[in-house]
């Protein structure tokens, strides 16, 4: 999805994939406040699908190589850059994912050390390796909910702590996983409006600001 300014979203998928509704429309509404939007195919054509009974959900997982996943963030974000340059622009990205794609986001950024991403958004992230907080060198805004077995609230407070750096964790209360995105009752809608504002500022200050 594009806009006319310089500065480019990376926007990674949950289990659903980029063809989902709801990940369609949160880009479609990132876009409309002014940027560029790209949003890969994690799962090259096989998405995790609703039909699909949970007992098969591991079986699933354990199919998306984690190195072949790496390897397409990496290829899309420098394919975005590629683009800026080409047009005479330098600005960095800003990368934003839930849940499965909250969770590559650590691993983007600890990969990245800064070189092409300025921010980062983690929406109730999994599967994050604690590990490689250290190395990302960007400020990181995590948002979820007090009630999500899958994003713990002390797994982010340690994420916070040792990525430094300005990074800042939200926590909507009495809230579960996929909320922001995926918001299934007016109070949760009610709170989706709030952390898409907060994104919105956080996008703006930490990307558009800083260049």
């Amino acid at each position: 999805m594009k806009n006319n300014n310089g500065t480019g979203i990376l926007l990674l998928s949950d289990i659903f994939g980029f063809e989902d509704s709801s990940t369609r429309d949160f880009a479609y509404r990132v876009a409309c406040n002014g940027y560029n939007v790209l949003i890969p195919d994690l799962f090259r054509g096989d998405p995790w699908t609703k039909d699909q009974p949970m007992t098969l959900l591991e079986q699933w997982i354990a199919k998306q190589e984690p190195q072949r996943v790496a390897k397409d963030i990496d290829t899309s974000a420098k394919w975005m850059v590629d683009e800026f340059l080409a047009a005479g622009i330098s600005k960095k990205l800003a990368i934003i994912g839930f849940c499965f794609g909250g969770g590559r986001v650590i691993d983007a950024l600890s990969r990245d050390q800064g070189a092409l991403f300025g921010v980062g958004v983690s929406f109730y992230g999994t599967r994050m390796n604690p590990s490689l907080a250290s190395s990302i060198k960007v400020p990181v805004l995590f948002i979820s909910g007090d009630n999500d077995p899958l994003c713990t609230v002390s797994v982010l407070k340690d994420f916070e702590k040792s990525i430094g750096q300005g990074s800042k964790v939200v926590i909507f209360e009495g809230r579960g996983h996929g909320f922001a995105h995926r918001p299934n009752s007016p109070e949760e809608d009610k709170d989706a409006d709030e952390a898409f504002t907060i994104i919105r500022k956080w996008l703006h200050d930490g990307l558009v600001l800083q260049n």
